[in-house]
């Protein structure tokens, strides 16, 4: 039997999140839901695209239920295929010991992990699985640091507002 990959999305307030699912889990996810993400999601699998809600039918509620403020930790199970041995190492790191509301900083990833914090912003950076695998809970050192999700820093900024690190800001 040929594996496929199958998607999901949610609206959410940072966009319609896009989750890629394999039989084997979340493989990946984008701030955008978009035919095009849809397709380089697969093309950089080499999987088919099929439909199938009962696929992804636990991360779209899981999603919908973090972004209404209802679920602090995800359980849908991760595909780690797309990530190298240091972003598995970094990101697995950081998916088991970085929870709701906690946040670390890349020199901490870095001692942990003995990447170098350079190296850790730029497997943040390349992060094919945010939200689910936190890479808007690390900080850098004198500041909230980058983020390549979404609308940039301003979306880290919510995400981290919405797990109260954050105050919310005044409009």
């Amino acid at each position: 039997m040929t594996e496929t990959v199958a998607f999901g999305s949610v609206p959410t307030e940072l966009g319609d999140v896009l989750a890629a699912v394999t039989p084997a889990g979340v493989v990946g996810m984008n701030f955008r839901d978009s035919t095009r993400a849809r397709e380089r999601f697969a093309a950089r699998l080499g999987l088919p695209i099929v439909e199938d809600d009962a696929r992804v039918s636990r991360v779209r509620a899981e999603l919908a239920a973090y972004f209404a403020g209802e679920l602090r930790e995800f359980t849908v199970a991760v595909d780690w295929r797309l990530m190298s041995g240091s972003q598995r190492r970094v990101l697995g790191l950081l998916y088991e010991s970085v929870p709701f509301g906690k946040v670390v900083t890349y020199g901490d990833l870095a001692d942990e992990t003995g990447v170098p914090a350079r190296g850790i912003g730029s497997i943040m950076g390349s992060n094919p699985i945010p939200i689910i695998v936190p890479c808007h809970r690390v900080l850098a050192g004198d500041g909230l640091g980058g983020f390549s999700g979404g609308d940039g820093v301003e979306s880290k900024r919510w995400l981290l507002t919405h797990e109260g690190r954050l105050p919310l800001a005044l409009f």
